[in-house]
């Protein structure tokens, strides 16, 4: 097996869903915390020069962006997998919710979870505001299905799940929710699921 190893931080929801892949998958990893210091390191830099994590090495190779990282898994160790549907229509719905993770979840309820756990300067009412407007959208597409797309989990799941399983650590609550929540809970029922070490919750604002 080719040797992989994965820099990113403990509570990185972006390093968490390569992590998830790669446990789902079974794939053997060596995992290697890159802390805000080694990022500005001129090592770290030549391989991601925007200093940030995920980034994967892969016999050589070095991926990064969380979301080019999850394809590059498929593609390269389980082609043949549930995870990136062969079916093309299916294939562009994972990728449009790539871009959703990408996108509103980012800006959303990931910014929120920034701003309340890390104090990062990001804007609150903005995030609650992409939060609000996406949540339901989410939460109404899950109303009649067990998974994002198709009926099986893919790479769609694997990518939007940790930020928003951990909206309530941005002070954004999930109870209206139901759909999300048991959507939550199935993802965290595959077989090989690792989660995020908990946050405490902020009061939700």
């Amino acid at each position: 097996m080719t040797a992989l190893t994965l820099y990113t931080t403990p509570l990185s929801g972006h390093g968490h869903r390569v992590k998830l892949l790669l446990t789902l998958l079974n794939l053997p990893f060596e995992e290697r915390e890159a802390g805000a210091e080694q990022r500005k390191t001129a090592e770290f830099l030549a391989v991601n020069p925007l200093g940030q994590v995920p980034v994967l090495i892969d016999d050589g190779t070095a991926i990064v962006d969380s979301n080019a990282i999850l394809i590059w898994l498929v593609k390269r160790y389980a082609p043949d997998s549930q995870w990136l549907p062969k079916d093309l229509k299916q294939e562009v719905e994972v990728h449009q919710w790539l871009a959703k993770a990408a996108g509103e979840i980012r800006y959303g309820v990931a910014s929120a979870r920034l701003i309340k756990q890390f104090s990062t300067p990001e804007n609150y009412d903005s995030a609650k505001s992409v939060a609000a407007k996406f949540l339901p959208q989410m939460a109404q597409h899950l109303s009649d299905r067990r998974w994002l797309v198709g009926e099986q989990a893919t790479l769609a799941d694997v990518a939007c799940y940790a930020y928003v399983a951990c909206a309530p650590e941005g002070g954004i609550t999930l109870t209206p929710f139901p759909a999300i929540q048991r959507w939550i809970q199935q993802v965290e029922a595959l077989p090989g699921f690792v989660g995020l070490p908990p946050l405490p919750i902020p009061e939700a604002g």
